[in-house]
């Protein structure tokens, strides 16, 4: 195996890119997980991007202790910040390749990544490494959302191109887009046997979040690395992604417009 990350990360972190990422809560994307928390548990939050999920859960254990990582180093100055803003000081930060954790064995009682192992090369790998970090009474918790199984009305025809189109993009970089259902297989891979899976959604309706969502994806179409990564990789044209971008705005301005983006998760004792 290689010693490094070999995939390459298909956001990249454009300003659209973080639009999404720091909506993100842990009361909205890692419920499944809060009721497993206690206030002294040290958790380490892989994949951490501008940290608005980590600060929430350092703000749950305020006897414990959170360290973020991400493979860019970039990002983590937002998650400074984020920090900073909400007063927390029982946080660290530091880049990281969840491959190859620079923590000695057993060191976490929890050990989270979200939206993560869709773009790393070796998701089994990567969960090998989530497990021999964290103790052996405490979990391993993933979510990932599921490109194929996205769904939306109406069913604006671009939507379908986008979503084949980026799909390949990331297959291309090294990632798996579909990773929400081979969460449960993964771990099993990695070694894991008492597995706790679910799933949940992110759910778009109103006016406000129809035009956030479609904004920031037609944006990310045109504007962030995918971008430079489709055309670069030969998978789209501009105009191609002009057209991916157009069909996000058509789909955000209907009224009745709706989107479900599904998540997997695992919770796994170590």
């Amino acid at each position: 195996m290689a010693d490094q990350e070999t995939a390459v990360y298909t956001h990249g972190h454009h300003e659209s890119v973080l639009r999404s990422h720091e909506w993100r809560t842990a009361e909205n994307s890692a419920a499944y997980l809060l009721g497993s928390l206690k206030p002294h548990m040290r958790i380490l939050d892989v994949g951490c991007g501008p940290g608005t999920i980590s600060a929430d859960l350092a703000a749950l254990v305020p006897e414990g202790h959170v360290t973020a990582v991400d493979a860019a180093p970039g990002v983590l100055e937002r998650a400074r910040e984020t920090a900073a803003a909400r007063g927390l000081t029982n946080m660290t930060f530091a880049t990281a390749d969840v491959h190859a954790l620079d923590h000695p064995d057993d060191t976490f009682c929890v050990v989270h990544a979200h939206q993560t192992l869709q773009h790393v090369g070796d998701p089994v790998r990567a969960l090998r490494e989530m497990r021999r970090v964290c103790k052996p009474t405490g979990y391993v918790a993933v979510r990932d959302a599921d490109y194929a199984g996205m769904f939306w009305y109406p069913r604006v025809p671009g939507l379908d191109r986008w979503q084949e189109l980026y799909r390949r993009v990331a297959r291309a970089n090294g990632g798996e887009p579909d990773a929400g259902r081979h969460l449960h297989a993964w771990a099993r891979e990695a070694g894991f046997t008492d597995i706790t899976a679910s799933g949940s959604l992110w759910h778009y309706r109103t006016e406000p979040e129809r035009a956030w969502w479609s904004g920031l994806w037609a944006d990310r179409t045109v504007a962030s690395s995918y971008a430079d990564t489709a055309l670069a990789g030969g998978h789209a044209s501009r105009e191609e992604l002009e057209e991916a971008a157009a069909a996000w705005r058509e789909w955000g301005a209907h009224e009745d417009a709706v989107f479900f983006v599904p998540n997997g998760e695992i919770l796994c004792r170590a």
